[in-house]
């Protein structure tokens, strides 16, 4: 049986460092609020030269530089997002034609916080069908130009950035080992950008009721992705064959510490075994599963060379962990990460 091993990882974030006093001048809330309900001290926002393809372009080319590899050499570019640079072409036929892999297949995922896992299941898939050898998986937003300022429950959360993994095949267990996949379309409503699609196109009226922003149940979000992110973890590690105490690292969607933290809490999983840096870039979307694995490869606290089993899940747009949920449904989705290396 082939595998899909993690060879190469990066991140791209943008220079521009907003703090929560930065924002507070503008929104007119207090910092200790802000870090009270989320644990976010500040986020990356966009320069206005930057779009979702160059910083998943720059993610890319990391990634690609960490695992020794030209781009010349890739199979096919994934790239999860839900703030493309535009509704046609997609942004990895762009970030493909950036990076020189002109060979390459390229499209998008579209599943907001579950993004980056969902493009990995589908590499996984086609890596292990003998489909493509290597892939490039990318989750990259500019979430900063969909939220408005006036809107305190959605403006705090967000921040932009891509982060970017090289799968490649491999004879030893390694990469996604075991997934869970889920939605919910009842609860589409949570999380939606009302206008700018089929259902409301474009509109001066849509534009005067500033439609083509995020809008958030958040006390809602909040309490199914608790739900939803502990169900989908446990049964997961079931599938595995894992408990609890044989998980070296949680990696979970960061939206927001209070989430993260509950959900480690109810699995039993002690906060020395979990990994977050949602203080640092607010919630990041399909981006933030990715920045997150890269900054713990970095701090040596996961790697392809030994086995780690970190809990990773991509979640909804402002709660964390097992649910997505943004546009049109509620997606929850939980995996079990193996390191392994690249089998020559």
């Amino acid at each position: 049986m082939s595998f899909a091993a993690i060879t190469g990882w990066g991140m791209a974030v943008p220079d521009r460092v907003v703090s929560n006093a930065e924002l507070c001048s503008v929104i007119g809330v207090e910092e200790e609020w802000i870090t009270r309900r989320t644990g976010i001290l500040e986020r990356r926002i966009a320069a206005p030269e930057e779009t979702t393809a160059t910083l998943a372009t720059a993610a890319g080319l990391r990634a690609l530089a960490s695992a020794e590899l030209r781009p010349a050499e890739i199979d096919l570019v994934v790239v999860a997002t839900t703030t493309p640079d535009r509704m046609i072409p997609a942004v990895a036929p762009t970030v493909q034609a950036a990076i020189g892999a002109g060979s390459a297949g390229a499209f998008d995922v579209n599943a907001a916080c579950a993004g980056f896992l969902t493009a990995a299941a589908v590499c996984t898939s086609l890596i292990r069908t003998g489909v493509a050898s290597r892939c490039l998986v990318i989750g990259a937003e500019v979430l900063s130009r969909f939220v408005g300022l006036e809107d305190d429950s959605t403006s705090i959360l967000f921040g932009d950035g891509a982060g970017a993994v090289v799968l490649e095949r491999s004879e030893e267990p390694a990469g996604l080992t075991t997934v869970h996949l889920g939605a919910d379309g009842n609860d589409a409503s949570l999380i939606t950008v009302p206008a700018g699609g089929s259902l409301r196109p474009a509109s001066r009226q849509t534009v005067q009721d500033r439609e083509h922003f995020i809008r958030m149940n958040g006390r809602e979000v909040f309490r199914a992705a608790i739900r939803t992110m502990v169900e989908s973890s446990e049964q997961v590690m079931r599938s595995a064959g894992l408990r609890p105490e044989d998980v070296d690292l949680f990696i979970c969607h960061q939206a927001n510490w209070r989430i993260v933290a509950e959900c480690a809490d109810r699995l039993g999983i002690g906060p020395e075994r979990v990994f977050s840096n949602v203080a640092h870039y607010a919630n990041t979307s399909a981006a933030s599963v990715p920045i997150a694995l890269c900054e713990a490869a970095e701090a040596g606290r996961t790697s392809c060379s030994r086995p780690s089993g970190p809990g990773s899940s991509g979640a909804p747009r402002s709660s964390s962990g097992r649910r997505r949920a943004g546009g049109s449904s509620r997606r929850r989705e939980t995996s079990c990460w193996r390191g392994g290396g690249r089998d020559e």
